[in-house]
Formats: structure tokens, sequence, C-alpha cells
């Protein structure tokens, strides 16, 4: 390398991006610059040194820390809402809602540690006069797993990005926490980190408990995931972006674990007795969340079922009906926007489907027109890849010849996040097999309703089978999701007073714990 060169590289100004306003299809003034591999690994460096110190912060240390980030984040007031406006093109009513949701989900987790039995404690005391040999006094609960790295969604630029449900469940394990923020949202995110840096200092957290790097490239979240004082990563995004995160992660010396929710179909199963009973509603139910939010839902409804019959015709010609008047809406991103009629052009050149209806086009640079599409079972079990997700406001209906066929669907469906059974009792009574197969194909099963939405609760699976996730055992949303970033640690024969307080005889904090095969508050 000459001089020259070498002045070159070292006066390189830094990558620059701004965000881009997809309603008025035009870039953002504020430009925000990628972070370096070097500033995501010093923010790593300090969020370990943080976790030495925030780790031993009690559960009730850590609830006051979420619970003040909720509070400034409605502090931002309307500063907020109108960015992330601006930013993702989204509803005012929307967004006011989605706040709603991420400082609920943060008191959620709050109330969870200030409860404390999440931790699992077991205790199994000894038994020093057993024969033929003494059993030892032994007692396990969840610990947290250390630095964890969380990357921001594009379709929920709160709920699922910088203090979103993942971030949130982390920092409620006792991790600290490096956010890269999603570049479609690069100012929000800006936001509301600041309010979490906030939080920290008024509640006496250590520095390096949060950080947020920013980035369009690939090479700052692959410089995240390959740092080795990373624990675990959270996604949530497209199938190719979690995959790729997810073979980086089990390339390290130390493979860790990714939790990665992808790519999902949401298949939605109309039984005959449904369609007896309420075909036009469920047209216009179908069509209503297949277009919701633009389509741009991970649990948007892109397969619909059902068998042949005089009613599966009126329920397709309802159906048509509505999404031909269904007007396009406005997508997330320009890129967004294009991966959708990449799709839509890959459905409609695949042999035996057809586009029953197209909604009324807007030629806005992220304008994303609905699609209602058509295919029989055997051009769907032939194709595998028309089962893959479609991002936007599109479904493909699958008409069956008989029972059979539509068993030999769900059969041959892949992992997804959801599956809905619209039927009769009659219906379930002769189709109680098909629960049975979509069991093994989802983590969420419903019945008469819509798979849009996802209530933020203890009992919600937010997960499935591989490709939805990249861990089927676990959840992204509901208290539950907590267990991704901890893990289990034993302690042996250990004098009561260098216990941890959840497993010392007295029981000091009267959480629930199993003692001896039992459920109980009591001391020991």
């Amino acid at each position: 390398m000459t001089n020259n060169d070498k002045m070159t590289e070292a006066t390189a100004k830094p990558k620059t991006f701004r965000g881009f306003n997809p309603a008025k299809g035009e870039y953002l003034p504020q430009e925000f610059t990628e972070s370096t591999p070097e500033e995501v690994a010093a923010a790593v460096e300090k969020a370990e040194k943080g976790f030495t110190i925030y780790r031993k912060k009690s559960g009730a240390e850590r609830a006051d820390f979420l619970q003040k980030i909720g509070e400034e984040i409605i502090a931002l007031g309307d500063t907020l809402l109108t960015l992330v406006q601006e930013e993702s093109g989204l509803p005012a009513a929307r967004l006011q809602g989605e706040r709603g949701r991420t400082v609920g989900q943060l008191n959620l987790f709050a109330a969870l540690l200030r409860e404390g039995s999440w931790v699992d404690a077991t205790i199994d005391k000894a038994i020093p006069d057993r024969q033929p040999l003494p059993k030892s006094d032994i007692r396990r609960m969840n610990i947290a797993l250390g630095p964890v790295g969380i990357f921001g969604a594009s379709n929920f630029p709160l709920a699922f990005s910088v203090a979103g449900g993942d971030t949130a469940s982390a920092l409620a394990a006792g991790c600290t926490v490096v956010v890269k923020g999603h570049p479609a949202h690069p100012g929000t995110s800006q936001l509301i980190a600041d309010a979490i840096i906030r939080a920290a200092q008024a509640t006496n957290m250590p520095e390096g408990v949060f950080a947020l790097v920013h980035g369009e490239s690939t090479a700052v979240g692959m410089a995240l995931v390959e740092h080795p004082l990373i624990k675990a990563i959270g996604f949530t995004g497209s199938y190719r972006g979690g995959k790729a995160l997810f073979d980086a992660a089990n390339r390290r010396p130390e493979p860790i674990p990714v939790y990665a929710e992808m790519g999902s179909t949401n298949p939605v199963f109309i039984l005959p007795g449904a369609l007896q009973e309420r075909a036009d509603n469920l047209a216009q139910g179908v069509a209503a969340s297949v277009t919701l939010g633009v389509g741009q839902f991970c649990t948007n409804p892109g397969l619909v079922v059902a068998q042949q019959s005089a009613e599966a015709e009126q329920f397709v010609t309802k159906t048509t009906e509505a999404f031909s008047s269904l007007a396009a809406g406005t997508m997330l991103t320009p890129n967004i926007k294009k991966a959708f009629d990449a799709g839509i052009a890959r459905l409609t050149e695949t042999a035996g489907i057809s586009v029953l209806a197209k909604g009324i086009v807007n030629s806005s640079v992220c304008g994303g027109t609905p699609h209602f599409l058509q295919t029989d079972a055997a051009t769907f079990l032939a194709n595998p890849e028309i089962g893959e997700e479609v991002f936007g406001p599109s479904t493909v209906y699958i008409s069956a010849s008989s029972k059979t066929e539509l068993m030999d669907i769900a059969h041959g469906l892949h992992g997804h996040l959801t599956a809905t059974l619209q039927a009769t009792p009659a219906d379930l009574e002769e189709y109680a097999d098909l629960i049975y197969i979509l069991e093994r194909k989802v983590g969420r099963l419903l019945i008469n309703g819509f798979p849009t939405g996802v209530e933020v609760c203890a009992s919600m699976v937010h997960g499935g089978p591989f490709p939805a996730t990249t861990d089927s055992r676990t959840t992204s949303v509901g208290t539950a999701a907590i267990y991704r970033f901890s893990r289990p640690v034993c302690y042996q024969d250990f004098p009561d007073q260098v216990l941890p307080a959840e497993l010392k005889n007295s029981n000091p904090l009267g959480i629930w714990r199993n003692v001896n095969g039992q459920q109980t508050q009591a001391a020991v």
C-alpha cells in the first residue's frame, strides 16, 4: 500500500444514510453514520463490563429500569410519533397503539420480575443418611446469559425494535443489550435509544447496559453476531436475513443461539360447515386480515384452503369482489415493495396459479396492490415454494377436491407461526385429525378468528417450527420470551449465606419455588 493509499484510507469519510418517507417517496434530511466494526466492538466490550454489574441487580431494580424506559418513551410525546410516521408511513392511530403495546410489554416484564418466580427456583434438600449413598443438597435457578445482540424489525418500528419485546425480555433476564437499529427508521431508533439511556441513568444502571449501533450494510450486523462476547441474538425479519445470522453464529468458535423469527404464511383452513354458515362473512374477514397494515404482518394469512363445493365457489366470488375494491396501501420501504412485486411475479409465473383479483393500483414508489390468487392442491403439493412468504397484501386460495386432499395440504406445510381453522362444532369433530397435523406445523392454533394481531400475555406463543423461526421451543412475544436469554445453573451443597436470594432457605423474596417436588412459598 502506498502512502497516498494509506492517507486515503485514513481520511475516508464514514458511511452515512438517511431515513426514507415512503408516503411522500422522499429521503428525510437527517444523516446517520454507520457504525464501524471498531464501534460495534467497543459497544459490546462495554456491554460485557456492564454485565458484571447488571447481572447482580435484583429483580425489583431491573423492574424499575424497565418501567422507567416506558415512562421515558411516553415523555417523548408527539415528537416520537411524528418522526416514526415520517420514517414508516404508518398511520397515527396505528402508531399510538404500537407505542402503548411497547410500554405495556415493558411493564409486563417489570411485573414478572417483581413477582420473581420466573427463575424456576428448584430445591432438592439433602438426605445425608440416605442409603447406600447420601444425597447432596441441590438447588437450581435461571440466570442471565450475558451481553446479547438484538436486531430491530422493519414492520414494527416501536414494538419489535429498539425497546421492543426482544430488548425488554433480554433486559428482564439480566442481560445487557446491543441493538442494531433497522435502517428504515434510524431517527426513531435513536430517540428510543436515548430514552433507554436516560432511564438507565435515572435508575442507577451501569454504563454499557444498553447501546445502539446504526448501519445499512450487513457488515454491522455481522460484526455484532461474530463478536466473541455476544452470547445470543434476537432477530425479526426475513428468512434470508435470519438464516444468514443463524449460519454466522454457528460458524463461530463458540456457537451461540440465534432466536430468529422469519417467514410465515399462516394458513387458514375453512371447513365445509363454516362455509355453509358464513361464506360471505369469511370472504370479508379474509380480505381484511390479508390487507391489514398493507399485509406487512408476520401473521398475515398468505394461504387459504377449502374443499370444492358450491359454498366454496361463493366464498371465492365474494373474496374476489372484496379484493377488487381494495386500494393499494403504502408499504414500509421501496425494498419491501420491490420484494413484494417480485414475490407476486414468482407466484403468477408458476404453472397452475391464476390471479383472481387485483386491487386498485397505486403508482407511488411504495404502493402495494392487494392480490388474490388461486391454485389447486396438486399444484401446491408439487411446488412447495408456493408456501413461502410473500411479505405484503396477498394470499393464495388452494382448492382441495376432497377431505383427503385437504389433509395432504396440511401434511405438506413447512413450519409457520400460526394456522387457523374456520369451523363449526361438527367440523371440529369430523376434522379432529387436522388439529393434530397442524400442532406439528405451527406455534399458535386459532379457531374462528384470524391470525393478524398477537396478544402480549403470559400464554402467548409467537414462534413455530423452521423456517418460521430457528428455534421452535421459544416465543418472541409474551413473558416466556425471557427464557431465550437465560440458562439454568445448579448449586450443590452451597452454604445458605452464599446462595442467591431466590434459593436461600428463608425465601426472602417470597417467590414460588419447587421444593422436594412441591410448589411452595414457604421457607425450607
